[in-house]
C-alpha cells in the first residue's frame, strides 16, 4: 500500500485505504440494522413472521436481501485487503479492486441497488431517510471509483501476464497450487473445445470425465474411508471456479457428484455410504439429480411423482424435468412421494434409484423410464432432459437412510453446498467474459487503436474484474464457514445471489465489447452469454434466493 506522497500522485489510490474502508463499514450496518428493523416490524404478527405480510412487502423484502448482500461483501473485501496486507501481498492492483469496490458499492448502497435490470433497491424502500455518510464514507464514494482508478486497474490487468484471476485472491498456498493445476488443465483441454462443444450440442466426451476422475475431482471433498481425499468445500469451490471458467458443463460436473455425495454422507445408511461414496469418488458412476417437475418450478413441496411400495421394494409413476446429464449417469437422486395423504413437503421421501447409462440413440433404456432432450440456449454439454416414470422399479434397500418422509428435509441438507458451488460457477464464468472480453479488446482496433484504449471500454473490463473480486471472496467466505462447521445458508445465498448477477453482467458486457461479432456464434462470447444466463435461475432464481434471505435475515 503506499504511504507516500511521491506514489500517491503517480497513482489514483486513496491515503489510508484500509483505514477508510474499516470506518465506512459501521455506517452500512446500520443502515441494514435500521432497515431490517422497519421491515420487521411490518411483516410481524403476534409475535410472529406473517407469510402473507412478507408476500404484501416482498420487492421491500427483497430490496433488503439486497442490502444485506452488499453490506456483507463489503465486510469481505475489507477482511480480504486486511489478510493479503498481512501476508505483504497488497499491492496496488489489490488497492485499486478494494478501492474501487468500495466506492461504488457505497454509492448504490445510497442512491439504489440493481436487483435485476429493471428493478432497484432504494432506501426509501425500506422506510429509510437519505444516508448522510461520514467523511470516510464520502471520501470513498467521492474518489473511490473514478475513470482514473478504472484506468490504472486495467493497465495493471494488461501487464499481468495472462494470469487468470486478476490480483491476489488471499488463498493458502495448497489451494493456490489446486487452482494453478485446474487452470492449466482449462486452458489447455477444455477451452479450445468448449466452444464446439457447445455449437453441436454435444455432451461432454467421456475421455475428459475421465480425465477429471484421474485428477480426483469427484472424491475431493468425499471423505478419505470412503475412497476420496477429504478435502475442504474451499477446495471444491476453486476447482469449480477454474473449471468453469473453460466451459460451465465441466466445472458442473463435479457439482453433481458434490450433491450426491453430501446426500448420502448427511442421509445415508452405513451400508449406503460404503455401497456408493466409493464409486461416486472414483467417478466409476455418475449421479442425477431428479427432483423438478413440471408446473412446480421452485415449489418443491407440491411434487406428485409418487413411489408406492410393493413388497419390498419401490415403484415409481411421474414425471420430473430439467434434469441435467440424466441419459448418460447411473444413479440418480429421486425424490418421490412415498406418502399419497400428504400434499406437502411431509410425504417426500429420497431414493438412490439405479438406471443403465443411456447412448445418443437410446437415451434411457431402463424399463419403466422414458425422456427426452430440451434444446436449451446454453449450459449444453451435460444436456438437460424430461423424464417420465410408469412403474419404474427401484430397491428397497435404496431409500435414503432407510426411513420415509426424510426426503426434503435431506435435500435441505444440501442446499447451503449446492449454492456455494453455485456462486463459484458464477465466479468462473465471469472470469471467463472478463479475459475473453479483455482479449478482444486487445486485439481489435479501430480509430487507430486498441478498444481496450477507449475509457468506456476499459471501465466495463475494471467494474468486471472488480465485482468478481468481490463475489469471488464472498463465496470464500462462505466455504470457510461451512469448513468451520458454522451455519452459512445466509452466506451461501449471498453469494449465489450476487455471483449470478455479477456473471450475466461480465458477459453481457464483454458481448458489447466485441459489438457485432459478439451476436455471431462463432465468437464465444456468444456461447458465455447464454451459460451465464442460467446462473440467475438454478438452484434457486433470484427472486427464491432473495425471499430466502429475507426470511432468514428476519427470524
Amino acid at each position: 500500500m503506499p504511504h507516500d506522497g511521491q506514489q500517491m500522485t503517480q497513482t489514483p489510490i486513496l491515503a489510508d485505504l484500509l483505514g477508510l474502508t474499516e470506518a465506512a463499514l459501521p455506517e452500512v450496518e446500520a443502515l441494514f440494522a435500521s432497515a431490517r428493523e422497519n421491515l420487521r416490524q411490518r411483516v410481524t404478527v403476534a409475535g410472529k413472521v406473517s407469510a402473507g405480510a412478507l408476500e404484501e412487502h416482498q420487492f421491500s423484502a427483497h430490496a433488503l436481501a439486497w442490502l444485506a448482500t452488499y453490506v456483507e461483501s463489503l465486510r469481505q473485501m475489507r477482511a480480504w485487503g486486511a489478510r493479503v496486507e498481512a501476508a505483504g501481498q497488497f499491492g496496488e492492483m489489490e488497492a485499486l479492486l478494494l478501492q474501487i469496490g468500495f466506492g461504488e458499492y457505497l454509492n448504490q448502497i445510497a442512491g439504489g441497488i440493481p436487483m435485476s435490470q429493471g428493478e432497484v433497491a432504494r432506501l426509501p424502500d425500506l422506510w429509510l431517510g437519505p444516508w448522510v455518510p461520514s467523511e470516510a464514507a464520502a471520501a470513498l464514494m467521492a474518489r473511490g471509483n473514478t475513470q482514473a482508478a478504472r484506468a490504472r486497474l486495467v493497465e495493471l490487468m494488461r501487464d499481468n501476464h495472462g494470469r487468470a484471476t486478476f490480483g491476489v485472491t488471499g488463498l493458502d498456498e495448497e489451494l493456490e497450487m489446486i487452482r494453478d493445476q485446474f487452470r492449466r488443465y482449462a486452458d489447455e483441454q477444455v477451452i479450445p473445445h468448449a466452444h464446439d462443444w457447445h455449437l453441436k450440442d454435444e455432451l461432454i466426451p467421456m475421455e475428459v470425465i475421465g480425465q477429471l476422475a484421474e485428477m480426483g475431482v469427484f472424491g475431493l471433498t468425499i471423505p478419505e474411508e470412503f475412497g476420496g481425499f477429504g478435502l475442504s468445500k474451499a477446495s471444491m469451490v476453486v476447482v469449480s471456479e477454474e473449471l468453469s471458467r473453460g466451459y460451465i458443463g465441466v466445472g458442473s460436473l463435479g457439482t453433481r457428484t458434490e450433491i450426491a455425495a453430501e446426500l448420502i454422507l448427511c442421509g445415508g445408511t452405513p451400508e449406503q455410504k460404503a455401497q456408493w461414496l466409493p464409486k461416486l469418488a472414483s467417478g466409476e458412476i455418475l449421479p442425477t439429480a431428479v427432483f423438478t417437475e413440471p408446473n412446480t418450478g421452485s415449489d418443491l413441496g407440491s411434487l406428485r411423482t409418487r413411489a408406492v411400495k410393493v413388497g419390498d421394494d419401490w415403484e415409481v409413476t411421474g414425471n420430473k424435468t430439467w434434469i441435467t446429464h440424466a441419459a448418460r449417469t447411473h444413479v440418480m437422486t429421486l425424490l418421490a412421494r412415498t406418502d399419497p395423504d400428504t400434499t406437502d413437503y411431509r410425504g417426500l421421501s429420497m431414493f438412490l434409484a439405479e438406471k443403465t447409462p443411456g447412448t445418443d440413440e437410446h437415451p434411457f433404456p431402463t424399463p419403466g423410464m422414458t425422456g427426452g432432450e430440451i434444446e436449451v440456449l446454453g449450459y449444453r454439454g451435460m444436456k438437460e432432459y424430461e423424464i417420465g416414470f410408469d412403474g419404474f422399479k427401484v430397491k428397497g434397500a435404496n431409500l435414503l437412510g432407510g426411513v420415509e418422509g426424510q426426503g426434503f428435509k435431506q435435500l435441505m441438507q444440501t442446499f447451503e453446498s449446492a449454492r456455494i458451488q453455485t456462486a463459484a460457477r458464477a465466479v468462473g464464468v465471469a472470469q471467463s467474459a472478463l479475459e475473453t472480453g479483455m482479449q478482444y479488446a486487445t486485439d481489435r482496433k479501430q480509430f487507430g487503436k486498441a478498444l481496450i484504449e477507449f475509457p468506456r471500454v476499459a471501465g466495463k473490463l475494471a467494474m468486471m474484474a472488480v465485482e468478481i473480486m468481490v463475489a469471488r471472496q464472498l463465496t470464500y467466505f462462505s466455504a470457510w464457514q461451512k469448513d468451520h462447521d458454522k451455519r452459512c445458508d445466509l452466506e451461501a445465498g449471498m453469494a449465489k445471489l450476487l455471483g449470478a448477477r455479477v456473471a450475466w453482467a461480465a458477459a453481457d458486457n464483454a458481448l458489447q465489447i466485441h459489438g457485432g461479432n459478439g451476436f455471431a456464434l462463432e465468437y464465444r462470447i456468444s456461447r458465455i452469454l447464454c451459460d451465464a444466463r442460467i446462473l440467475n435461475i438454478f438452484e434457486g432464481a433470484a427472486e427464491i434466493q432473495a425471499q430466502v434471505i429475507a426470511r432468514r435475515l428476519l427470524d
